[in-house]
């Protein structure tokens, strides 16, 4: 995977309501799956876990189109402008393959 360096991270280029927003939707992850793991040691019933699974995977979805809109409007933006745009294209292509999967 092309890697390019020198940029600043996604986080670093973002406004700290930005991080403090996804602190939080990091942190009701953690909360749901504390949550899933109490109903499994409960024996909870199998589709009520599958339903709070599915909640997990959709804030984590949500989470990672957060930062990947905020990737490519601040990191990629920046390295088109300075010419550099072909490796950051490429760089976001293999990461969004990778959240896909």
């Amino acid at each position: 995977m092309a890697k390019v360096t020198g940029n600043r991270g996604v986080l670093m280029d973002r406004p700290d309501k930005y991080k403090k927003d996804l602190l939080t939707g990091l942190k009701t992850i953690e909360g749901q799956v504390r949550g899933i793991a109490k109903m499994v040691e409960e024996d909870r019933y199998c589709v009520d876990l599958l339903v709070q699974l599915a909640a997990v995977k959709a804030r984590i979805n949500k989470l990672g189109l957060s930062v990947i809109e905020s990737h490519t409007r601040g990191c990629v933006s920046m390295a088109i402008m300075q010419g550099k745009g072909d490796e950051q294209i490429e760089e976001l292509v293999e990461v969004i393959s990778k959240f896909m999967k």
